[in-house]
């Protein structure tokens, strides 16, 4: 797997500056020790209740690949971020559920968390993914399992993942090296 990044603004790689990288580092809470001892909660709760800061994220993953015509959003608040970037594009927007939250036959793939394990699911018949260019979005990138997962997942439905964003990348616990080839963007990295 590659470590490739998109190009921002004025030449950056993997992080995106601007007013929305600005609203993200100061109305995101910090959360220790949850959900489990150990554990540094990023809760972009606040950011996305803030009419300014949702909109700043939206319209700064939006500008990611103009020409996507499915964007998916990793459960949950990814289903935020993807509706959002979904109407701002004018495209469809999927779900990428956890498991259990769709009803069969669907694609399924296991993946490691930072703190357990999961699954995610989307729907093997009624939605034509094939040749579909996917954007994929995430809230918070940490060990990279979730994101990871829910890639392969279009790729083994056809589809091609042109790139993936997250508001918010944990540097530290190395998501980005579990990525495939499509660009990866964060908002912000800490």
């Amino acid at each position: 797997m590659s470590k490739r990044v998109a190009a921002g603004p004025a030449g950056e790689t993997g992080e995106r500056g601007g007013p929305a990288a600005d609203l993200v580092r100061r109305l995101t809470r910090w959360a220790d020790d949850f959900p489990e001892p150990g554990v540094r909660f990023a809760d972009l709760t606040p950011v996305f209740a803030d009419p300014d800061g949702f909109r700043s994220v939206v319209d700064c993953l939006a500008a990611l690949v103009p020409d996507a015509d499915l964007v998916a959003g990793v459960d949950a608040r990814g289903f935020l971020l993807g509706a959002g970037v979904a109407t701002t594009l004018g495209t469809g927007v999927l779900a990428v559920r956890k498991r259990g939250k769709l009803p069969p036959p669907v694609i399924t793939r296991e993946y490691q968390l930072e703190y357990g394990t999961a699954a995610l699911e989307v729907p093997a018949t009624g939605v034509e993914l094939t040749g579909r260019r996917v954007l994929l979005l995430d809230d918070v990138l940490a060990t990279g399992g979730t994101l990871a997962a829910a890639a392969d997942l279009f790729t083994s439905a056809g589809a091609q993942v042109v790139a993936a964003a997250v508001v918010l990348e944990l540097e530290g616990l190395g998501g980005r090296s579990r990525q495939g080839d499509y660009p990866v963007t964060s908002i912000v990295t800490v």
